[in-house]
Protein backbone atom coordinates (compact mmCIF):
# COMPACT_ATOMS: atom_id res chain seq x y z
CA UNK A 1 0.00 0.00 0.00
CA UNK A 2 1.38 3.58 -0.67
CA UNK A 3 1.98 6.00 1.79
CA UNK A 4 1.21 9.60 1.08
CA UNK A 5 4.35 11.79 -0.05
CA UNK A 6 5.74 15.20 -0.78
CA UNK A 7 6.09 15.66 -4.12
CA UNK A 8 9.27 17.24 -6.18
CA UNK A 9 7.14 19.79 -8.09
CA UNK A 10 7.27 23.57 -7.98
CA UNK A 11 2.86 23.74 -8.30
CA UNK A 12 3.09 20.86 -5.53
CA UNK A 13 4.45 22.97 -3.04
CA UNK A 14 2.34 26.14 -3.90
CA UNK A 15 -0.96 23.63 -2.98
CA UNK A 16 0.96 22.04 -0.19
CA UNK A 17 1.56 25.89 1.57
CA UNK A 18 -2.18 26.84 0.43
CA UNK A 19 -1.33 29.01 -2.39
CA UNK A 20 -4.28 27.72 -4.66
CA UNK A 21 -4.41 31.66 -6.81
CA UNK A 22 -0.78 31.15 -7.08
CA UNK A 23 -1.50 27.05 -8.32
CA UNK A 24 -4.36 28.05 -10.61
CA UNK A 25 -2.13 31.15 -12.23
CA UNK A 26 0.90 28.71 -13.11
CA UNK A 27 -1.49 26.11 -13.79
CA UNK A 28 -0.77 24.45 -17.25
CA UNK A 29 -3.67 25.43 -19.05
CA UNK A 30 -3.14 22.07 -21.62
CA UNK A 31 -1.84 18.94 -20.19
CA UNK A 32 -2.27 16.70 -16.98
CA UNK A 33 -0.90 18.02 -14.07
CA UNK A 34 0.52 14.75 -12.35
CA UNK A 35 -0.28 15.36 -8.13
CA UNK A 36 -0.72 11.49 -8.11
CA UNK A 37 0.16 10.15 -4.55
CA UNK A 38 0.66 13.51 -2.70
CA UNK A 39 -0.03 14.54 0.75
CA UNK A 40 -3.12 16.90 0.98
CA UNK A 41 -3.79 16.22 4.32
CA UNK A 42 -5.38 19.04 6.06
CA UNK A 43 -5.02 21.73 3.64
CA UNK A 44 -7.72 23.97 2.10
CA UNK A 45 -8.13 23.60 -1.39
CA UNK A 46 -11.29 25.67 -1.76
CA UNK A 47 -11.06 27.50 -4.93
CA UNK A 48 -8.96 25.37 -6.64
CA UNK A 49 -9.10 24.86 -10.35
CA UNK A 50 -8.78 20.88 -10.98
CA UNK A 51 -9.58 20.89 -14.21
CA UNK A 52 -6.77 18.15 -15.54
CA UNK A 53 -5.11 17.05 -12.50
CA UNK A 54 -4.56 13.43 -11.44
CA UNK A 55 -4.92 12.82 -8.19
CA UNK A 56 -5.09 8.91 -8.66
CA UNK A 57 -3.85 7.73 -5.08
CA UNK A 58 -3.50 11.00 -3.22
CA UNK A 59 -4.45 11.99 0.35
CA UNK A 60 -7.53 14.49 1.32
CA UNK A 61 -7.49 13.10 5.20
CA UNK A 62 -9.18 16.29 6.72
CA UNK A 63 -8.73 18.57 3.70
CA UNK A 64 -11.26 21.25 3.10
CA UNK A 65 -12.89 20.33 -0.79
CA UNK A 66 -16.00 22.14 -0.30
CA UNK A 67 -17.61 23.57 -3.78
CA UNK A 68 -14.43 21.98 -6.05
CA UNK A 69 -15.55 20.46 -9.07
CA UNK A 70 -13.86 17.31 -9.76
CA UNK A 71 -15.68 15.23 -12.02
CA UNK A 72 -12.86 15.97 -14.85
CA UNK A 73 -10.20 14.74 -12.15
CA UNK A 74 -8.57 11.53 -11.87
CA UNK A 75 -8.87 10.25 -8.40
CA UNK A 76 -8.90 6.66 -8.02
CA UNK A 77 -7.62 5.54 -5.66
CA UNK A 78 -7.60 8.61 -3.53
CA UNK A 79 -8.48 8.62 0.33
CA UNK A 80 -10.89 11.30 1.92
CA UNK A 81 -10.98 9.97 5.43
CA UNK A 82 -12.72 13.39 6.88
CA UNK A 83 -12.44 15.70 4.30
CA UNK A 84 -15.02 18.29 3.66
CA UNK A 85 -16.55 18.22 1.08
CA UNK A 86 -20.06 19.88 1.24
CA UNK A 87 -21.09 20.61 -2.71
CA UNK A 88 -18.06 19.53 -4.79
CA UNK A 89 -19.15 17.41 -7.86
CA UNK A 90 -17.27 14.37 -8.19
CA UNK A 91 -16.39 11.57 -11.15
CA UNK A 92 -19.58 10.11 -12.75
CA UNK A 93 -17.34 6.83 -11.72
CA UNK A 94 -17.88 7.45 -8.21
CA UNK A 95 -21.11 6.14 -6.73
CA UNK A 96 -21.82 8.31 -3.34
CA UNK A 97 -21.77 5.29 -1.30
CA UNK A 98 -17.89 4.79 -2.49
CA UNK A 99 -17.71 8.44 -1.47
CA UNK A 100 -18.78 8.27 2.17
CA UNK A 101 -17.28 5.02 2.84
CA UNK A 102 -14.14 7.23 1.75
CA UNK A 103 -14.95 10.17 3.85
CA UNK A 104 -15.94 8.54 6.86
CA UNK A 105 -13.72 5.44 6.96
CA UNK A 106 -10.66 6.85 4.76
CA UNK A 107 -11.38 4.22 2.19
CA UNK A 108 -9.55 4.30 -0.97
CA UNK A 109 -12.24 5.38 -3.75
CA UNK A 110 -12.78 2.60 -6.34
CA UNK A 111 -14.44 3.56 -9.96
CA UNK A 112 -17.57 1.39 -10.65
CA UNK A 113 -17.53 -0.44 -14.26
CA UNK A 114 -20.11 0.83 -16.56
Amino acid sequence: MSQPKQLDSPLYVLLHNENVEGFNLQKPRKGTVDMAGGDFRGLDLRQLDTSNIDFTDAYFRAADLRGLDLRHTAMEGASLGHAQISGAFFPAELTADEILMSVNFGTRLRYRTR
